[in-house]
Parts: C-alpha cells; structure tokens; sequence
C-alpha cells in the first residue's frame, strides 16, 4: 500500500540513536543510518524527509530516557547520595561501549554550528529540562542547610560539570578517574554532609 512504511519505525529509531549516539550528527549520514537499519536510504528521506528530523526523533527518545534517569537518580531524599547516584549513572552511560560512546547532549552541543536551529533548541531545552530537575532537587530544606550555595547556582555547577565530565571522557576514557572527580565535586557543593556523618 502506498504510504505504508515497510520497517518497524521503533527498531529502526532504536538504530538510528545508536548510530548518532557513536558518531556524532555531522558525522553520521543517511547512508549510514541506511546502512546500520537496513533500510534503504530513499525510504529514509520519504519517512523523514531529512536527517535532521531523523535525528530530532531519536534525540526525542534519548531525552526521554536520559531524565528519566535523573528524575531515578535525585529521588533518594539524600543530596549527596542524589548526586553521587546522578554522577555515577551519568559516566556509567557515556562509557558504555567499545569505544565509548561518550554523551549525546554534549557531543550535539559542540557541533551545534553544523546543526540547524530546530536542533540546537532541542539540545537546550533538554539542558533546562535537566537544570530544573536538579534545581528542584536541591532546594529542598534538608538539601539547602547542606549546599555551599544557592539551589539556582548549585544546579548550573552540576550541569556544567556533566558537561567536563563528558569531555574529560573522551580525553581520557577512565571512568574511575570520573568517578573520583565527581566524588570530590559532590563534597566541595555539600561540605555539611561529609560533616554530618
């Protein structure tokens, strides 16, 4: 039947983010979504039209999944634990693989300038969105006698620094060594939990 797609959307969006998420989305061409779905290319631009709205829907199912996680991570009542939970989930999935496929939010937010608008509003929504989760996260009473700063400002720290953390991961591709930054981090952001202990 004309119109009727000939693959499983779902398996193929599934590639289709694994394959970005590995090489990045200037890197990544129709011919090798293609090649890695097994779906032809022209089948491709008539689903999608472009590999911009290609990649839009699978960094949608990324993003889904990514603060699902960190709602996961920050649920314990504990800011420490919150972060330490957040920071090991985090450098557990960008080392994931072999190689490494590093992280998607920060990888995207690099090659911006080879991306269109429609994505660059994606990337920084999906940032405001996880800001705001942490931000909540840490302006509860227990977690403001604790912090060494404001809520506002404690949640860009621990953005920004996710942001090194990705970085500092394809530098050097050494997740204990991460691991130990993150550590001393979520001590210098909540100096009055290593003392209430």
């Amino acid at each position: 039947m004309v119109g009727t797609r000939q693959f499983d959307e779902d398996a193929l969006l599934e590639v289709a983010l694994k394959t970005f998420w590995q090489n990045g989305f200037a890197a990544t061409s129709m011919i090798d979504v293609a090649e890695a779905t097994g779906v032809q290319r022209g089948s491709l631009y008539n689903a999608y039209g472009d590999k911009e709205r290609l990649f839009l829907l699978a960094f949608e199912r990324y993003s889904s999944r990514f603060l699902d996680f960190v709602r996961q991570a920050l649920s314990n009542p504990d800011p420490a634990a919150a972060l330490t939970a957040l920071f090991k989930g985090a450098i557990a999935n960008m080392t994931e693989g072999a190689p490494s496929r590093g992280c998607l939010t920060t990888k995207t937010a690099i090659e911006l300038p080879l991306a269109g608008k429609a994505i660059e509003a994606r990337v920084k929504r999906l940032i405001e969105d996880f800001t705001a989760l942490i931000r909540d996260a840490l302006s509860t009473p227990a977690a403001r006698r604790k912090l060494s700063c404001d809520p506002d400002i404690a949640a860009d720290l621990v953005v920004t620094f996710t942001r090194g953390l990705a970085v500092m991961e394809r530098a050097y591709r050494n997740p204990r060594h991460l691991e130990k930054m993150s550590e001393q981090f979520v001590r210098i952001l909540l100096p009055e939990a290593k003392r209430r202990r």
